[in-house]
């Protein structure tokens, strides 16, 4: 499998939280990985920070929970990564805003909490 064709790399003028969201569509949290085969998918977020985080740690954790972990070591607050609604004119472009908000909320989240829900779908999100 081709992870950075898969798990498309955040490109310049996309934003972090709809990279993460098409990860988690693409399958991301079905795919275990040791930290030595996190460091081995290279530069898939072209972030430095992200990516390092990516392959820190030996334990096997999904490569949802190892880009979440990443994305939020790299961005220390929430505030730090803007969300933009900007108008929506289309129910589809709504629930898209909603989907976004929810990644953001999982990944600054406590995500060493095991009781938490790190899917999207299962965030409380307002």
């Amino acid at each position: 499998m081709d992870l950075q064709c898969t798990f498309s790399i955040i490109h310049i003028g996309n934003h972090v939280v709809i990279w993460l969201l098409r990860c988690w569509d693409n399958g991301a949290s079905s795919l275990e990985l040791e930290g030595k085969e996190g460091k081995q998918l290279g530069s898939i977020s072209r972030e430095g920070g992200i990516d390092k985080a990516i392959g820190k740690g030996a334990q096997a954790l999904s490569l949802w929970r190892r880009l979440l972990s990443g994305v939020k070591e790299r961005y220390l607050f929430k505030e730090d990564v803007i969300c933009h609604a900007g108008k929506w004119t289309t129910m589809e472009r709504g629930v898209q805003y909603m989907r976004e908000l929810a990644v953001l909320e999982v990944t600054f989240g406590d995500l060493g909490n095991e009781q938490l829900s790190k899917d999207p779908y299962e965030v409380l999100c307002t």
